[in-house]
């Protein structure tokens, strides 16, 4: 998978820039925006992304709160639309930390398609400090969840972890 001239600059900048700063927000701004732009971009904006936007599902089961990002097989842009296929959980520096919640939004995810009559197979997630990224996946309620960590420096490989992603939504049965 090759990056875009536009990546490659972006990323040059804004990474001494984030990890300079140090914060999730940094990271967050600098270097994971601007992957998962390059993963819309690279769909020709076939997907919607969404980040810090309310996603509350179920209240009742604590599954409510601001996403930090969100990936929907729709172009809509303005709204969430079914069906959510990943979830992109932003942390400082503590992959595992951001784990239970990453898989708390993935369901929220499930039960969103459910709900919207948009159910898929499975739903994706990832956990990530903008260095380093870990992938799940949450398919008949068991989270299976990547042994391998990826690392900046591996950005192409990330972006094609995306678009496997997306060629699986598109066609589940392969």
């Amino acid at each position: 998978m090759t990056i875009s001239p536009y990546l490659e600059l972006t990323l040059a900048e804004g990474t001494s820039i984030a990890l300079a700063i140090n914060t999730e927000k940094s990271r967050s701004e600098w270097i994971i925006a601007p992957i998962l732009t390059e993963v819309r971009k690279q769909v020709h904006a076939q997907i919607s992304l969404f980040s810090g936007r309310s996603f509350t599902v179920d209240r009742k089961r604590g599954l409510y709160g601001q996403c930090d990002y969100l990936l929907s097989l729709s172009p809509e842009q303005l709204y969430i639309a079914a069906p959510a296929i990943a979830v992109v959980e932003a942390k400082k520096e503590d992959i595992v930390a951001g784990l239970g919640q990453c898989i708390a939004t993935m369901y929220a995810a499930w039960l969103f398609n459910e709900r919207e009559n948009r159910p898929l197979p499975w739903i994706y997630g990832a956990v990530t400090t903008g260095t380093t990224w870990k992938f799940l996946k949450l398919r008949d309620r068991t989270v299976y969840i990547d042994r391998d960590e990826y690392y900046f420096k591996e950005i192409q490989t990330i972006l094609g972890i995306f678009q496997v992603i997306l060629k699986t939504i598109d066609h589940p049965e392969e």
